[in-house]
């Protein structure tokens, strides 16, 4: 019986995955078969040393929107991870200009640029392919002190149902992954401030914080044929802390 889970044959490209979430994503899908290109700003060296073969590495920075410009036509990628991401916080009355563009710039503008760069290959050449945006919580949810990173995550969700609109009858699956709250390097302040970490875990009704491979077992899941008929869906991966 064909695995409907398994990855042999396809190529991914994972965005920030020297670390964290996009690092597990980079795992978890090298784990079923894909060769993965592990993308970042800074080496993904580790990540490739935990694959353990077959998988490369490139250099992205998307603080240029555009920066996945040349990386896809006629690469033969056929999964493409959007994960990499940056915040900045402030309270609303003090957010500058510059975090609100910078923000905007990575988590939104080269997300959008980045699937439309991958689509036009995969489109191009009339091949079925799977985009996997990872949204936020914050996609649902205002938050405090995050205007911009909040307000990209909401465009995350929409444009994801925009593409998915778009490419679905053209074999193109385009949908997203929410995390909640995961134990990564982004967390360490508030999973070590008592309060707040008790706070956290009340609010969880699954009375954990989720792991970077939670979001990665999906993400196999998304980028197998398990999901060809799944279209512009937004996955909460969280615990059930939006069910609360």
């Amino acid at each position: 019986m064909h695995d409907r889970f398994s990855l042999e044959g396809r190529k991914a490209l994972v965005t920030g995955a020297n670390a964290g979430i996009g690092q597990a994503i980079a795992v978890g899908l090298a784990r079923v078969g894909a060769h993965v290109t592990c993308a970042g700003r800074r080496s993904c060296a580790e990540t490739l040393a935990m694959i353990g073969g077959g998988a490369d590495e490139m250099l992205l920075d998307f603080a240029d929107p555009m920066a996945a410009r040349n990386v896809f036509a006629g690469a033969g990628y056929d999964v493409l991870v959007n994960n990499a991401g940056i915040i900045r916080r402030a309270d609303a009355v003090e957010f500058t200009e510059a975090d609100w563009d910078a923000v905007m710039d990575v988590n939104l503008k080269a997300l959008f640029f980045t699937c439309q760069s991958f689509a036009k290959a995969a489109l191009a050449e009339e091949r079925p392919a799977k985009i996997i945006n990872i949204a936020s919580l914050l996609s649902f949810q205002g938050g405090i002190r995050v205007p911009s990173y909040t307000a990209a995550k909401h465009g995350v969700a929409g444009l994801t149902k925009l593409m998915a609109n778009e490419w679905a009858a053209r074999r193109v699956n385009v949908n997203a992954i929410a995390p909640g709250y995961i134990e990564t390097a982004n967390t360490e302040a508030l999973r070590a401030d008592t309060a707040r970490n008790a706070a956290i875990l009340e609010r969880i009704p699954a009375g954990r914080w989720g792991q970077p491979e939670d979001i990665a077992d999906t993400a196999v899941f998304l980028a197998a044929p398990a999901s060809d008929y799944l279209h512009g869906a937004v996955i909460n991966v969280d615990g059930g802390w939006l069910a609360r």
